[in-house]
């Protein structure tokens, strides 16, 4: 827990921020996604990111939403509730639509015998952010 928190004293305190609040944000997206279920849940969250009109991210932008995927894997596994790739994917995704970006959500299914898995991700500008943080969950 100590190297944890001497991990965060380390990041820049616009980062430190964007933490806490990816921190309190996922057990949000978590409920919603519980209660209302996947498609109504993605319905509104687009609906409360509206940004227009949308652009193509810098080369920073770009660096900085892969920095947003990297602190969202963090706190999908620091937080007090375990953040699937999903509802990672779907903040990061929300976090970009409200900067005026035009991120993808991506979902993908594969069945290697008996086993269903999954992994969803964020792409922007047809780069997938995150990919090596988000982790795969088998369902």
């Amino acid at each position: 827990m100590l190297e944890r928190l001497r991990g965060l004293q380390k990041l820049p305190w616009h980062e430190r921020w964007l933490f806490v609040a990816l921190l309190v944000l996922l057990p949000v997206v978590s409920a919603l996604l519980a209660c209302a279920g996947y498609v109504r849940s993605r319905r509104w969250l687009e609906a409360v990111s509206q940004s227009h009109p949308r652009r193509a991210p810098s080369e920073v932008e770009l660096a900085q939403a892969q920095r947003v995927a990297y602190l969202a894997g963090l706190a999908g596994r620091w937080g007090a509730v375990p953040a699937t790739c999903l509802r990672q994917s779907l903040l990061v995704y929300v976090l970009l639509r409200r900067r005026g970006f035009d991120p993808l959500l991506r979902i993908g299914v594969r069945k290697p015998g008996d086993v269903v898995e999954a992994h969803a991700w964020v792409e922007l500008a047809g780069q997938p952010l995150g990919v090596g943080d988000l982790g795969h969950r088998a369902f």
